[in-house]
């Protein structure tokens, strides 16, 4: 997860993400959606087999885990929506030393209604700048732990008043949403 909130960090600009305003070098946020729609098209409640029909035409099967409350109430023709989310914040400071914290939870609809759900993570970094290369440019960190890695910049201009000793605060934040909404009536 360390790697993967620094390689993000570092990776900042991708032709999906829609990024915040242009920041100082000291800090940036990017955040990512996507939703999805499809319709239930094949759906067999002793095996929890379930089909569904993009609206780009793909099918997609796969069986929902036990741990789905209310999968009897979902019916053929049904619409399912799901919407993916994710959020990096890094903010560089002076001095500090290298930690981190993850979080993650659920929320589940009540017994009866239409499935419906949400699964959020976050996990907090804070890894401390050991070398700056700007002839590159890169960036080597060491983790809490100790291990070190060092990674290329897209943007040299980050490093504008950045110096070793530093730290890079990273929180990556990730959730899935998804609702069932009865067939549409026509």
């Amino acid at each position: 997860m360390t790697a993967a909130c620094v390689a993000g960090c570092l990776g900042l600009a991708t032709a999906t993400l829609a990024q915040a305003p242009p920041a100082s070098p000291k800090g940036e946020a990017i955040v990512a959606s996507v939703s999805v729609t499809a319709t239930v098209t094949k759906i067999n409640q002793d095996t929890r087999k379930i089909t569904v029909k993009a609206d780009d035409g793909q099918k997609y099967s796969f069986v929902a885990d036990p741990a789905v409350q209310n999968f009897s109430q979902v019916k053929k023709g049904d619409v399912v929506t799901v919407t993916y989310t994710e959020a990096l914040v890094y903010e560089v400071k002076k001095g500090g030393k290298a930690s981190s914290d993850a979080v993650a939870g659920a929320v589940a609809a009540p017994l009866g209604a239409k499935p419906a759900g949400v699964i959020a993570g976050q996990a907090t970094v804070t890894v401390k700048i050991t070398a700056i290369d700007p002839s590159v440019p890169s960036v080597t960190f060491a983790t809490a732990d100790g291990d070190t890695q060092t990674y290329k910049l897209k943007d040299p201009a980050k490093l504008q008043g950045v110096k070793v000793g530093d730290t890079v605060e990273v929180t990556y934040t990730e959730a899935l949403a998804l609702k069932v909404e009865a067939k549409p009536k026509k």
